[in-house]
């Protein structure tokens, strides 16, 4: 592990492995929720763990920023050169319905890159970590992308009815759709090989792909917008108007199939 960021990324995976096992006290009980706003929901549980994340992780860095999605933002974060960045759980819809398709996402951002990452999903045991220039792992294991370079039979994590929409489906024979509540999750498994590209062409927030992003690279993946757009992370305004995610053998296919597309402003 690369000596500068040992210590972030012990802390990470610490914090991260705590606020599994409080998400699981609720998952397995009875949890409280309601919306933030139509549709927004939000539990007892996603305050719980970002509270302790907060306390944990700011307790052994004050100097760093803080971003979360259950945090009233901050603007002094856009002064901070290192900044965490999460999601106490991305897939709360799910988590609240009873189905493991959510995950606790923490980051640690430099000058707009994410540097370290921790993504788990504490029901399924799958904990994805990455540092910069390390690689990226799952439960110990070194990941790599896949290196299919056409969407003839590829596994996607997106909407079938966006493709048959857009008159995609001709590009894709005999491709596969499913989906999975969390994006930070689809973006993982794409770098664990379930799946060879994620498409989400709605606006998604830095909370819910910063670690993912960097776990995918680490695995030899890419994650643009839908526009190639690189993706940079703690800005005024943390939002990325799509995230498209594949292996970098997939991504030019993938960038040439929307070369059209017009995301929803």
């Amino acid at each position: 592990m690369t000596h500068r960021f040992r210590k972030e990324q012990n802390e990470l995976v610490r914090s991260v492995t705590e606020a599994g096992k409080i998400a699981l006290k609720f998952y397995h009980g009875e949890v409280k929720s309601w919306e933030k706003n139509p549709g927004d929901p939000v539990s007892e549980a996603d305050l719980a763990i970002d509270t302790y994340l907060k306390e944990t992780l700011l307790a052994a860095h004050p100097d760093y920023g803080w971003l979360s999605e259950e945090t009233v933002d901050d603007p002094s974060r856009l002064k901070k050169e290192r900044v965490w960045i999460v999601d106490p759980i991305d897939g709360t819809r799910s988590f609240i319905a009873g189905k493991p398709e959510f995950t606790v996402s923490a980051a640690l951002v430099e000058n707009g890159k994410p540097v370290c990452a921790a993504l788990l999903n504490p029901v399924t045991e799958e904990f994805f970590q990455a540092v910069i220039g390390e690689g990226a792992t799952l439960n110990g294991k070194k990941m790599i992308c896949s290196d299919k370079t056409d969407l003839d039979g590829a596994r996607l994590l997106a909407s079938r009815k966006a493709f048959e929409w857009h008159n995609w489906l001709e590009d894709a024979p005999s491709a596969k759709f499913d989906h999975l509540n969390s994006i930070a999750y689809r973006m993982a498994v794409v770098a664990s090989q379930d799946y060879h590209a994620s498409l989400s062409l709605s606006a998604k927030s830095d909370w819910d792909i910063a670690a993912a992003d960097l776990i995918l690279s680490e695995a030899g993946g890419l994650s643009t917008t839908s526009r190639n757009e690189a993706l940079i992370y703690n800005q005024k305004d943390p939002v990325h108007e799509t995230v498209i995610s594949s292996g970098a053998a997939l991504h030019p296919v993938l960038m040439d199939l929307l070369k059209d597309f017009e995301p929803k402003k």
